[in-house]
């Protein structure tokens, strides 16, 4: 029985290890390039199979008591290392050492009580130490070794005193933290072991600190910040700190919430002599500033007093010359007194959000000459009506950014901010504005280029409502009810630098094609939430409204919820720029094949919530190309070979991001495959209709060739009999004597258009040059003689010249004097001599059609030898010099076997120049 007992403890202690090893596999680090991070795993102590090359390691979030220096020898470059919030009591003076490299250690939110001596000493290379929130009771110098410390975080440790050495150290140190303990006093000597140290922070907020000692902070070498937020200080206790301060090096000092309700003429009088640049004031609920209290801040830039319940009297901002930042959200409370402002000379931001004065005077900003942003929003200040003496107070000033949201505006004037001239942002959204825009409401705004009135009550457009704007780049009109855009001309049409558009949640159902003709800069375009499904359908008067075709450069498009249930196969061609498409939240069922042939630039679709059923490739393939997000779910799928095959293996294997994937692309047909993954339907049954789809192409085939046999018998017998002949005529040939080479001065004339000229001159007198060749060409230019006339002249040269060249491109088309007469005359004088002497020589790709149309001319009338190509590439341009010398030294002795084909060319030359 004992025995039974101990084995069943052996196999349950056997079966623990095992469920304990498995949870071990489970517990996986994520490394990431040379970061291991192997948080919030519940880690009892450091994994041993990581990398040796780690150069970090987070294990933070864990279980460990201890951090064994053991564990840690085989990761020597670590760099990194952080073991917060875990319950280690102890630190092991070996830490560093195996670590010889380590520069940031974090052991904040553990149980730290007592340093051991030494316990950085081999820590020479850290420069950040984080030991917050642990009880640390700091004794022996324990930070003396770290002379590259930089950072040193002691934060809630319930220090008592800020005195954390005996003897001179630290003196690369650059922020000391110590908020959020209980030191309630600043003695003299506390931070006299900082006497050799520039220090850019100090943060004791969150202290119950009641005394300063004089000295206390000049025991510091030179202290630039100071950080006593939350610290009950006072008005006394405030004045007393400054006068510490005298005659440090301080810059930066920050005191929110410290209960300062009250600023009197000497509050800030010690500070008189320091280099202060930024006043954090914000959250003490001041009431009282006295007038000429900053007068001693002759250097601050930057002034906080957010939060606050002020009262800003003329003289209240005197002294504060050098500042360039104000911040006065939710802090003014009653009447502003004009001209209070105009102390500011180098004022460059204002922030006034979420403030409640009466109005805006007319001298209110006037002295505000640098001012660049300026921000109302969210205020209470009567400013329904904008007029034109509004913000005339400004009119000096070189204001760029006016922020004016949540204003409560009702009414724009004519030229209410035409003394605004470097404006660049004008933001007036969420506002009443309900008024019909002339274009004179911007009238003045030279330099603006960007305008935000989306989310007001009702802006009605005409043609000329943003005329005066034409430098304007960015146009926010969401949500404004301007439902009806068929304007004629445009109201865009004048903004051709406009580079985003965003006209959605308006209910538009009624546009114009050329709504958006010109924008040739646009690159953002949003249209969502809108009815524009009738403009897009087939059955529409006039057609389907093709508002797109004019935009180039477009790159995002999004026409989210329109309704739309058609799409036209040219909606979006000539979008070849187009990176994001979203036609989500729509009707859309069948899509024309080629309708995204213009889209393989896209790099996001979303068409999901649609009531698609078939993803072909005809339709997607070139969407899809380079897709790197689709958003396609919530479709109801026909998962059939015929509908749903391509796509199902095309998500298989993309690496395209496609959210959903796992749960919302369901099967809604057929019934085998209802409320199943596409990503699952099975492919390989579809390869068994193979030879089925094989012979119904063939078939298909064979009846559409028929057809066409048919109808081109039908209805070009003629020229096919005519074609034949040549062709029997070519192979069996007749012989006639030609007239010798010597009764021919030269081996072509070239008939050519006027603007072709310069082309002709530098190729065909290079290639006389080429002794290699030894031919001659007349050259209208160079050949004619002197006193004939241009009609006999031309007819004598084709005459003296053994062959013709046409010089084909589209000018020869159109040049009446090459088609009336000299083609005309050629090909008259090549019947006549049954002469087979002409040679095409295509510069432009010129279809037959156009060919037989301009000169009655086909391809098939000549020799395939006599119908050369002029080649794109210089390489090639030897090779056709080589075949224009063979088809000038070809036999000019015609090969027609009878009169019918002679007499059909005949008829045609006659019947097109009658």
């Amino acid at each position: 029985m004992g025995s039974d007992i101990l084995c069943w403890k052996s196999l349950s202690l056997r079966l623990v290890s095992v469920c304990l090893l498995c949870a071990s596999v489970g517990k996986q680090c994520q490394i990431r390039n040379t970061m291991a991070d192997c948080s919030h795993l519940k880690l009892t102590q450091i994994p041993s199979d990581l990398p040796n090359n780690i150069t970090g390691l987070d294990i933070s979030h864990n279980q460990l008591k201890k951090l064994c220096h053991a564990n840690l020898t085989r990761y020597s470059k670590l760099v990194y290392l952080n073991a917060g919030y875990n319950i280690i009591s102890k630190l092991q003076p070996e830490l560093c050492k195996n670590l010889p490299l380590l520069q940031i250690l974090v052991l904040e939110h553990n149980q730290l009580h007592e340093l051991p001596d030494g316990a950085f000493a081999s820590c020479t290379n850290l420069t950040e130490l984080n030991l917050g929130y642990n009880i640390i009771d700091v004794k022996n110098d324990p930070f003396k070794t770290l002379e590259n410390l930089n950072i040193l975080d002691l934060t809630h440790n319930h220090l008592k005193s800020a005195n954390l050495g005996l003897q001179q150290q630290l003196k690369n140190l650059r922020e000391l933290v110590l908020c959020g303990n209980q030191i309630t006093e600043l003695k003299k000597e506390d931070l006299s072991f900082l006497s050799n140290t520039s220090l850019n922070s100090l943060d004791l907020s969150s202290n119950p600190l009641k005394e300063f000692h004089t000295g206390c902070l000049r025991a510091i070498g030179n202290l630039f910040g100071l950080i006593l937020n939350n610290v009950e200080l006072g008005e006394n206790r405030t004045e007393k700190l400054c006068t510490e301060l005298s005659n440090t090096a301080i810059q930066n000092l920050s005191l929110s919430h410290v209960k300062l309700s009250y600023i009197n003429k000497t509050t800030f009088q010690g500070l008189q002599g320091t280099n202060l640049t930024v006043l954090n004031l914000s959250k003490n609920y001041l009431s009282v500033i006295e007038d000429n209290s900053f007068q001693w801040l002759s250097n601050l830039e930057y002034l906080n007093l957010k939060d606050n319940s002020i009262h800003v009297s003329s003289h209240s901002f005197y002294g504060l010359s050098s500042v360039k930042h104000l911040n006065l959200i939710n802090s003014l409370t009653g009447k502003i007194e004009d001209f209070s402002f105009h102390w500011l000379y180098h004022l460059e931001y204002l922030l006034m959000d979420n403030n409640n004065f009466p109005r805006i005077t007319t001298n209110m900003f006037t002295g505000l000459n640098n001012l660049k942003y300026l921000s109302l929003s969210n205020c209470n200040i009567n400013l329904q009506r904008i007029t034109n003496t509004t913000f005339l107070s400004l009119a000096n000033s070189s204001l760029q950014v006016l922020n004016l949201t949540k204003t409560r505006i009702y009414t724009i004037e004519s030229g209410a901010f035409s003394c605004l001239g470097h404006l660049k942002i004008l933001d007036l959204g969420l506002n009443e504005i309900s008024q019909e825009l002339t274009g004179h409401e911007f009238k003045g705004l030279n330099n603006i280029q960007y305008i935000y009135l989306s989310y007001n009550k009702n802006l009605t457009l005409q043609s000329e409502s943003f005329s005066f704007v034409p430098s304007l780049r960015m146009l926010m009109l969401r949500k404004v009810g301007c439902s009806n855009l068929a304007i004629s001309p445009s109201p865009f049409h004048p903004l051709q630098n406009l580079t985003v558009l965003d006209i959605s949640n308006n209910n538009i159902a009624n546009i114009k094609e050329d709504l958006f003709d010109g924008l040739h800069k646009l690159d953002i375009l949003n249209l969502q939430h809108n009815n524009l499904a009738r403009l897009w359908k087939h059955a529409n008067p006039g057609g389907p409204v093709l508002f797109l075709k004019d935009l180039p450069n477009l790159h995002v498009l999004n026409l989210k919820s329109n309704g739309f249930d058609e799409i036209p196969v040219q909606v979006f061609k000539g979008l070849f720029q187009l990176k994001y498409l979203d036609l989500g939240s729509n009707n859309l069922n069948l899509l024309p094949a080629t309708l995204f042939d213009d889209q393989t630039s896209l790099n996001s679709l979303n068409l999901q919530k649609n009531l698609i059923t078939s993803v072909e490739e005809e339709v997607f393939g070139s969407a899809f190309k380079n897709l790197r997000k689709l958003e396609m779910d919530s479709n109801p799928f026909d998962c059939t070979c015929e509908s749903i095959a391509w796509f199902a293996s095309w998500l298989n294997a993309t690496q395209a991001y496609i959210p959903g994937l796992q749960s919302q692309y369901i099967c809604n047909t057929p019934p085998k495959y209802h409320g199943t993954l596409v990503l699952h339907f099975d492919t390989s049954a579809c390869k068994d209709s193979a030879p089925f789809k094989l012979l119904f192409m063939i078939t298909t085939t064979a009846v559409m060739l028929l057809i066409f046999i048919v109808l081109l018998i039908h209805f070009e017998g003629w020229r096919i009999a005519f074609y034949w002949n040549i062709s029997v005529n070519r192979i069996l040939g007749f012989k006639e004597l030609d007239r010798l080479q010597e009764e021919y001065d030269y081996d072509a004339y070239i008939i050519h258009a006027r603007h072709d000229r310069n082309w002709v001159l530098k190729n065909f007198i290079s290639l006389e040059k080429n002794k290699q060749f030894e031919v001659r060409f007349c050259l209208e230019e160079r050949d004619f003689e002197a006193g004939v006339s241009e009609f006999e002249a031309i007819i004598n040269s084709i005459r003296r010249s053994r062959k013709i060249i046409f010089v084909v491109t589209e000018h020869l088309l159109k040049d009446p004097w090459c088609k009336k007469f000299k083609v005309y005359h050629a090909v008259q004088q090549a019947i006549e001599q049954s002469r087979d002497s002409i040679i095409l020589v295509f510069l432009h790709d010129i279809q037959d059609y156009k060919l037989n149309h301009a000169l009655c001319l086909r391809r098939g009338m000549f020799r395939s030898r006599c119908i050369l190509k002029w080649p794109a590439q210089k390489e090639r341009v030897n090779a056709f010099h080589q075949q224009l010398v063979m088809a000038l030294k070809s036999n000019s002795k015609a090969r027609l076997s009878d009169k019918f084909s002679l007499r059909a060319w005949a008829m045609k030359v006659e019947e097109a120049r009658q």
